[in-house]
C-alpha cells in the first residue's frame, strides 16, 4: 500500500509523565499540543479526500497506562470529533509484529519492539502466515528505552552489585520469554550456525541503534540512508557497543533525546545478546502498530506479494507479460549438463545462479520500470536509475531490503548504459560491495539484458515482434559460459551498444572482484 503522506510529533508519552522519578499525569502543556497535532492531521486527511468514517486514532501503552488516562482520551475526542480506540496490552504486541511483518517480504524470526516503557517480543513465520502455537504470542517486558534508563540511574545510585544484578535480571527474563514464545522446533536455534534465529528490531530506540550499526559499518558511508530493512550479522551487531555511544551525538538521525537514551538501550543489546546466543542475523524495521493495523486489513494475498514487485508496479507498461517473457528468455535457468545443481549463491562459481533470479520477483520488478527514465535527459538516466532504489523513484518504498535496493540499482544503471559521473562511482562501489561480486555482477547482466529490450520496445508497448531472445548456460570442452541468441526482426536499427556491452561482461575487465561468467553472443539480424 503506498503511503501518500506521513507526519510525526516530536513528543514521547512516556517520558512527559515522569518528573524527578515519580510518575505524574500527562500535562496539560502535552494534551494541548497532542489535540493541536490531531486537528492538522485531519485537515490533512480531508485536504486528500480520505473519508471521515477512514481517519482512525489508536492509543498504546502509553496512554493506557496514564494517571489521567480517561480525562486524556475525552479532551481528545471532544476536541477531534474522533473516537480515541485503546489497543488491549495483549493486541498491542500482535498489531506491532503485524507492523515488522509489512517491512520484510519473508519475515521468520523473534519480533521485538522497544517502546518507551516495554518491550514487545513475538515469534512470527511470515512465510507460512503461523504464529508460535498457531496463534500469535507476544510477551510484553517492562524494558522499554525510557525506563531503562531509570532503572539504570537508580542501579548505579545503589552501587556495583546493584548494576550487575540489573543486568542478570534483564537476560534471565529475556531467556524466559523466548522459552515461553515456543519457536517450533525445526528453527535452527545452535549457536554460531549462519542459518540460525534471526532478530527483527523495530521501535524507535532500536532504529537509534540501528543507525549508529550503520554509521560503523565496514562500508563506509553506508549506501542507503533508510535504517527498514538493514541487516547485520551478530558480530556486526554486537560490535557497535556502548563504547560507540560516545560519538553518537554526530550519528545520522540519532535526535539529542535518542542520544541520552543510547547508554540505556546499548544496556539492552549487551543483556540481549548475551541472553540470546542462537541469533545469528539482525533485521532493523521501520513498521510500528501504526503499520501493523495498516497491513492486518489487506488480505492474505497482498500481503503475501513481494514488496519490490508492489512497490514498482503503479509504473509497469503496458506490455508488461510481454517484456517480462523477453527478460527471462535473456536469462539463463538451465544448462546442458545434468551435474550441475541450480540454484544456489553459497558458492561463487559461474555454475550458480543466485535466487533472486531464479525467484523472479527481481525480474518482474525490473520489468515494471525497464522505461521509467526515458524522459531524463540522455546524460543522467544512469545515474538517476542508479538512485533511484535509495533516494529517487522507490526511496520511500516500503518493505525494502537494502539487498533488493542494491540489485536493483546496479540493474537499472546497466539498463541506461552504466555510464555514471565521478561523484557516483564511488556510490556504485558501495552497492557492488553491500550486494556482492556474484549477486553485482548477475545484476548488471540482468540490465544489460533490459537495456536491448528497452531499446526495442521504448514505449513499453510490443505491438510487432522485434526481438527474440533465448539463452543457456553452457559446459563445452570443460569451458562454462552463457549462451545468448539474439534475432533482430525487422528493419528497425536497434543499435549494438548493448550487444557490445553484454559480451565485455563476460570478459576479464567486466568481472566484479574477480567473479564473471563468459558470454558468447550470437546475433541474428541487423546488429550482425
Amino acid at each position: 500500500m503506498p503511503t501518500i503522506y506521513q507526519d510525526r510529533l516530536g513528543i514521547s508519552l512516556y517520558d512527559v509523565q515522569y518528573n524527578d522519578g515519580e510518575k505524574v499525569p500527562i500535562p496539560q502543556e502535552i494534551v494541548s499540543q497532542v489535540c493541536a497535532a490531531l486537528l492538522r492531521f485531519k485537515n490533512i486527511c480531508e485536504d486528500f479526500g480520505v473519508p471521515h468514517k477512514n481517519i482512525r486514532i489508536i492509543a498504546t501503552e502509553a496512554t493506557r497506562t496514564a494517571i489521567n488516562s480517561v480525562e486524556y482520551r475525552s479532551t481528545l475526542e471532544s476536541s477531534t470529533k474522533l473516537e480515541v480506540e485503546m489497543l488491549p496490552k495483549e493486541k498491542e504486541g500482535e498489531i506491532g509484529a503485524m507492523g515488522v511483518a509489512s517491512s520484510f517480504s519473508n519475515l521468520k524470526g523473534v519480533v521485538m519492539d522497544l517502546g518507551g516503557g516495554s518491550v514487545q517480543l513475538s515469534w512470527l513465520d511470515q512465510g507460512t502466515g503461523e504464529t508460535a502455537g498457531g496463534t500469535l504470542r507476544s510477551i510484553s517486558l517492562p524494558y522499554g528505552a525510557a525506563a531503562m534508563k531509570r532503572h539504570i540511574d537508580e542501579a548505579q545510585a545503589l552501587g556495583p552489585t546493584a548494576f550487575k544484578d540489573l543486568r542478570e535480571r534483564i537476560k534471565d527474563d529475556f531467556r524466559q520469554a523466548i522459552a515461553s514464545l515456543a519457536i517450533p522446533s525445526h528453527v535452527a536455534t545452535v549457536p554460531g550456525q549462519s542459518d540460525g534465529l534471526k532478530l527483527y528490531l523495530s521501535g524507535g530506540g532500536f532504529r537509534g541503534w540501528g543507525y549508529m550499526v550503520m554509521a560503523s559499518h565496514e562500508i563506509h558511508p553506508y549506501p542507503i540512508p533508510t535504517i527498514n530493512g538493514f541487516e547485520v550479522s551478530r558480530a556486526q551487531f554486537m560490535r557497535s557497543n556502548q563504547d560507540s555511544v560516545q560519538d553518537s551525538e554526530s550519528v545520522f538521525q540519532v535526535s539529542s533525546r535518542r542520544v541520552s537514551q543510547l547508554p540505556a538501550i546499548a544496556f539492552i543489546v549487551g543483556a540481549l545478546v548475551d541472553a540470546i546466543p542462537e541469533v545469528s542475523s539482525v533485521y532493523f524495521a521501520q513498521g510500528g502498530v501504526r503499520e501493523g493495523l495498516l497491513f492486518s486489513q489487506l488480505s492474505p494475498e497482498l500481503r503475501s506479494e513481494h514488496p519490490l514487485v508492489a512497490a514498482t508496479r503503479p509504473f509497469a507498461p503496458v506490455s508488461t507479460e510481454a517484456l517480462l517473457g523477453l527478460l527471462k528468455h535473456g536469462v539463463p535457468y538451465r544448462m546442458t549438463n545434468e551435474r550441475f545443481t541450480l540454484p544456489s549463491e553459497s558458492v561463487g562459481s559461474p555454475t550458480n545462479i543466485p535466487s533472486f533470479l531464479t525467484s523472479q520477483y527481481f525480474l518482474f520488478a525490473l520489468t515494471h520500470i525497464i522505461n521509467y527514465h526515458a524522459s531524463h535527459p540522455k546524460d543522467i538516466r544512469p545515474a538517476a536509475a542508479l538512485r533511484s532504489t535509495t533516494t529517487g523513484l522507490l526511496g520511500g518504498a516500503h518493505g525494502l531490503a537494502h539487498l533488493d535496493r542494491g540489485l536493483l540499482a546496479l540493474a537499472l544503471c546497466e539498463r541506461w548504459g552504466g555510464g555514471i559521473s565521478p561523484s557516483d562511482e564511488a556510490f556504485y562501489r558501495s552497492l557492488q560491495r553491500l550486494v556482492g561480486p556474484q549477486r553485482a555482477w548477475w545484476a548488471k547482466y540482468c540490465g544489460i539484458v533490459a537495456q536491448g529490450i528497452g531499446d526495442a520496445y521504448p514505449a513499453g508497448v510490443v505491438r510487432t515482434e522485434r526481438l527474440r531472445l533465448s539463452s543457456m548456460m553452457r559446459d563445452d570442452a570443460d569451458e562454462i559460459f552463457i549462451q545468448v541468441k539474439i534475432q533482430l526482426i525487422g528493419n528497425d536499427d536497434l543499435g549494438t551498444g548493448w550487444v557490445k556491452d553484454l559480451q565485455k561482461l563476460g570478459k576479464k575487465k567486466g568481472a566484479v572482484e574477480g567473479y564473471r561468467v563468459k558470454v558468447r553472443v550470437v546475433v541474428d539480424g541487423p546488429a550482425a
